[in-house]
């Protein structure tokens, strides 16, 4: 048995939860620009979410499989391939970002430190992020490079939640495992929120809590 047939639910959306969630995402997404460098950044005014992960955990096509589209953001089999911060305008109403992946062992030690200081600089330059969403692979759980990121958030003082991707790929009582583990490591983080999304963008597991949590942030 896999693990999205038998998903453990931390809290309940009701009906109407989810519905604002679909009607969101279901409605006009703007690509709007990649930014390579903090004077490229556009202005706030929006409620922001960001989407942060390891490279290749799984993050474009997460935001593809949230919004509904196969395109939206690109996905690639070759690591480290975004290398600038990606906004989406979510029908006026949520700024979505895809960060540039960290953790890629293979990129040049320069450019990882060019990404390291413009992310470092837009979470603590962003008063209108609302949370990063850490992705996390559930094959590996969190890692040391995860860490140090979860250990970033904390320092700037933001809001950040793990969403586990490609549950599919596990059996149930590894996600169980996993879950009670990573629930543990993430008492001692200040900035961490207290619940666990399990998603699965191939089998579209989890995309409609995750959707009706961020919609919330949207208000």
């Amino acid at each position: 048995m896999n693990a999205s047939a038998t998903l453990p639910a931390d809290d309940q959306f009701d009906p109407e939860q989810l519905e604002t969630g679909r009607k969101l995402f279901a409605g006009a997404c703007t690509f709007l620009l990649g930014a390579a460098g903090l004077a490229q950044i556009p202005a706030a005014g929006l409620p922001e979410i960001a989407f942060a992960g390891r490279s290749n955990v799984g993050k474009s096509s997460l935001v593809n499989a949230l919004t509904g589209r196969k395109a939206l953001a690109r996905t690639s089999h070759t690591p480290g391939r975004t290398q600038q911060i990606n906004f989406f305008d979510l029908g006026g109403r949520l700024m979505m970002t895809d960060l540039p992946g960290y953790g890629y062992a293979e990129a040049p030690k320069e450019q990882v430190a060019r990404w390291t200081r413009l992310i470092k600089a837009y979470l603590k330059g962003r008063a209108e992020l609302r949370r990063v969403m850490v992705l996390v692979d559930s094959r590996h759980g969190l890692k040391d490079v995860d860490r140090e990121i979860l250990k970033m958030l904390d320092e700037a003082a933001v809001s950040y939640q793990v969403v586990l991707t490609k549950v599919d790929k596990i059996k149930a009582q590894q996600l169980e495992r996993l879950l009670e583990e990573t629930h543990g490591e993430l008492a001692r983080h200040v900035a961490a929120h207290p619940i666990i999304r399990c998603t699965s963008s191939a089998k579209k597991v989890g995309l409609e809590d995750l959707r009706a949590e961020l919609a919330a942030l949207a208000t």
